[in-house]
């Protein structure tokens, strides 16, 4: 194989990406995230569609919006309300092998935190930290007009991907969150959302904690065999 230093950076840039869940407060400069974002709105689009459209949070704006998802999240009765999925991320009905996978990335995070499986307190703090963005120094919510069809949230996920590579070029890190479509009334009053706007999902963005535990985890990846069949 010929040595290739684009390809290898590449490659670097793909498998290094992982949900980092722990971030430093060290700031991300405006250019930087401008673009990153410039980058990744080069993914493809059926007929040039560019279905994306995104809202970057930092300092008061993003703490504002983290609050008060936060005091509904740890409201029952509020969460009864206001918890109201902007569209199935999930199957639901869960069959294997889906149903084993999501169980152990859920059971290897909480084993490295320490969260055992009757601790549901710890369990919900966990997952409220993806309210604030893991202390992220960005967040990032990213929306879809009502209109558009299947087609364009492959293309989205396309985008969402360049973003998440390219910040791994530039030695960030970043955590897709689709735990944000759970409050979408929430998300469009502080954001302006049109009435037309989906929210799609949110992602933290910054630099890794290296000291945190929770981002020693590596997610397993099935074996080429598993999902690929040559046909000759």
């Amino acid at each position: 194989m010929i040595h290739n230093p684009q390809q290898e950076a590449v490659d670097a840039a793909i498998t290094s990406r992982r949900s980092i869940r722990a971030y430093l407060p060290t700031p991300v400069a405006r250019e930087d995230l401008e673009r990153i974002l410039e980058v990744a709105a080069r993914a493809p689009s059926g007929t040039n569609i560019q279905p994306w459209k995104v809202y970057v949070l930092t300092g008061a704006k993003k703490e504002a919006l983290s609050n008060a998802i936060l005091e509904v999240y740890n409201d029952p009765e509020k969460n009864k309300e206001h918890d109201q999925e902007a569209y199935f991320y999930y199957p639901r009905q869960w069959v294997s092998p889906f149903i084993e996978r999501r169980r152990k990335v859920g059971w290897d995070l909480y084993g490295l935190l320490g969260i055992t499986r009757d601790n549901k307190a710890g369990m919900a703090h966990q997952h409220g930290r993806n309210f604030r963005f893991f202390d992220a120094p960005v967040g990032l919510i990213f929306t879809i007009d009502r209109v558009l069809e299947q087609g364009s949230w492959i293309d989205y996920g396309m985008f969402l991907q360049n973003i998440m590579v390219a910040a791994r070029a530039r030695g960030l890190d970043t955590c897709p969150q689709a735990a944000f479509i759970h409050y979408p009334r929430i998300i469009a009053e502080h954001l302006g959302l049109g009435e037309n706007e989906t929210v799609v999902c949110g992602m933290s963005l910054g630099w890794a904690d290296p000291d945190k535990v929770e981002n020693s985890l590596v997610t397993e990846r099935e074996p080429l065999d598993a999902f690929v069949r040559f046909i000759e």
